[in-house]
């Protein structure tokens, strides 16, 4: 996957340092359940869901910098040893939290593994499983679920904050089927296949060059003809917007935001995490999705 700074260096050298913090403890200090996740993505849904009666940490809250290339600490690496349910993307996403070590009795909710398995084993599978509305609900059930089993006193409060989060979820669905009925087959162009799930249930077609997403999503440098083919997309207005990965960017995507600025093509700023100021999912996305909404409308 993109600039894949797996961080396998960092996690051996700090897996002496979790094991020796590693007594099968599953609580936080204040004794309720710990939880950690990769990012605050995920932390997000996982505070919706616990609310105030379990802790929870997210290794990577930068919204300037890109979560392929994140180095957990020894420090990180003894929270996910400590944490009684660790909530990672999976698919190659935050591999760091896929092999570091976890206590005993802690259990681990793999989002990408909640693709159907003709989904995640298909060539090229994408692995922005927090885009995907369908498998935040079902990572949000799930959580709930193992909360519940680990804290039996708080188990009816997380199943209903599961329950009040996925019908907020179940709003955002609505909100791109209506973008789908007006404007199903339009064409947008994203500058990596970050939203791809997303764009699917808006009805929207990411016309990007397969060589010029592949390329940025590996930290590599698009073919000089993908460049061009991308700014002729723009140019011609074949695509209503350009949906740009800000956490993402180099020479090469700078100088096609450029193109789409003198071009008028409107430019939809996209993120894999949370920005600054924002600590809930739902608002997050809704608010990228009426940003979607406007550029293909306008």
């Amino acid at each position: 996957m993109r600039r894949t700074l797996l961080a396998i260096t960092g996690l051996l050298a700090a897996t002496t340092v979790a094991l020796t913090a590693c007594s099968g403890e599953s609580a936080s200090n204040d004794g309720k359940v710990s939880v950690v996740t990769s990012t605050n993505v995920w932390g997000s849904v996982a505070h919706a869901v616990a609310g105030d009666h379990a802790t929870v940490t997210a290794l990577f809250t930068g919204a300037g910098a890109d979560p392929h290339e994140f180095e957990p600490s020894p420090t990180d690496t003894a929270k996910v040893a400590d944490a009684g349910i660790v909530l990672l993307n999976g698919g190659h996403y935050d591999q760091y939290l896929e092999t570091a070590p976890t206590g005993n009795g802690a259990t681990v909710i793999n989002a990408f593994e909640q693709l159907p398995a003709a989904v995640r084993t298909a060539k090229g599978a994408n692995e922005h499983v927090f885009y995907n509305l369908t498998v935040v609900r079902t990572v949000a059930d799930k959580l709930a679920d193992a909360l519940a089993a680990k804290d039996a006193a708080n188990a009816a409060a997380y199943h209903a904050n599961a329950q009040k989060f996925t019908t907020a979820l179940d709003g955002l669905s609505s909100r791109l089927a209506g973008i789908k009925k007006s404007h199903n087959g339009t064409k947008v162009a994203q500058t990596e296949p970050l939203a791809l799930y997303l764009l699917t249930d808006a009805g929207l077609i990411d016309a990007a060059p397969t060589g010029f997403t592949s390329a940025v999503e590996e930290g590599q440098s698009p073919s000089a003809a993908d460049r061009a083919t991308f700014e002729d997309l723009l140019t011609s207005h074949t695509v209503h917007a350009l949906l740009y990965n800000t956490q993402a960017v180099d020479s090469v995507t700078e100088a096609i935001l450029a193109v789409a600025g003198k071009a008028n093509v409107p430019v939809v700023r996209l993120t894999e995490t949370l920005p600054d100021g924002v600590t809930d999912y739902v608002a997050w996305q809704s608010a990228q999705i009426d940003a979607i909404a406007k550029a293909v409308g306008a």
